[in-house]
């Protein structure tokens, strides 16, 4: 019995770790990038999808948890890729985020038509407890981020071509993504369920 005890602890001590998320976030973008410059599009395509599994791999080893927008972006990286490579067409690879970000705006304003927050529902546990508004409002917020992010995509590999696309792929997604997601801060820390208030109701 004390062994399966110790066992239900395990998990709870691999407590998502932001800056190993983000590690693991830039690892495939850094190997993209990095293939790029030595083989060119195809190579860089092709060595992106075998570091995703490698990077989910790692994700569900140390936090036994892999988030479902990383599951959504690991299928469109498969399908995108594939066809990338069959083809031998990298319009295909080009307008792999604006898919990613387009469907997930998408899905969040089909939520907010309904009342829903599905950005609640996607969210990892350890995430802070908000009200529905503060839910809400962050859906809104984040579909409008989607949105923006998938036109500044097909902007960017449309008008400048493919060497300003792919540093912009590897070194502007992530970073603005954090820095959008820092800036929702205030939303949380307004609409941020307490304990101390829950035992109080």
């Amino acid at each position: 019995m004390t062994d399966s005890k110790n066992t239900k602890v395990i998990p709870s001590e691999r407590k998502a770790n932001p800056w190993r998320k983000i590690l693991l976030e830039l690892g495939p973008l850094m190997i993209f990038f990095a293939a790029f410059k030595f083989g060119g599009i195809f190579v860089a395509t092709g060595a992106f999808m075998v570091a995703m599994p490698i990077a989910m791999a790692a994700a569900w080893h140390f936090e036994r948890h892999i988030p479902v927008m990383q599951k959504v972006t690991f299928v469109i990286v498969m399908v995108m890729g594939s066809l990338t490579l069959y083809l031998e067409n990298a319009t295909f690879v080009y307008m792999k985020p604006t898919i990613i970000n387009g469907l997930f705006a998408t899905i969040l304003t089909v939520g907010l038509l309904r009342g829903r927050s599905y950005l609640k529902v996607v969210m990892e546990a350890g995430f802070p407890q908000l009200e529905d508004k503060g839910w809400m409002e962050m859906t809104r917020n984040w579909a409008l981020f989607f949105t923006t992010m998938a036109l500044t995509n097909e902007f960017v590999w449309r008008i400048y071509g493919e060497d300003i696309w792919v540093n912009f792929k590897t070194f502007g997604f992530l970073p603005l993504t954090l820095i959008f997601a820092f800036a929702q801060t205030p939303i949380i820390m307004k609409y941020q369920i307490h304990e101390e208030e829950n035992s109080d109701g």
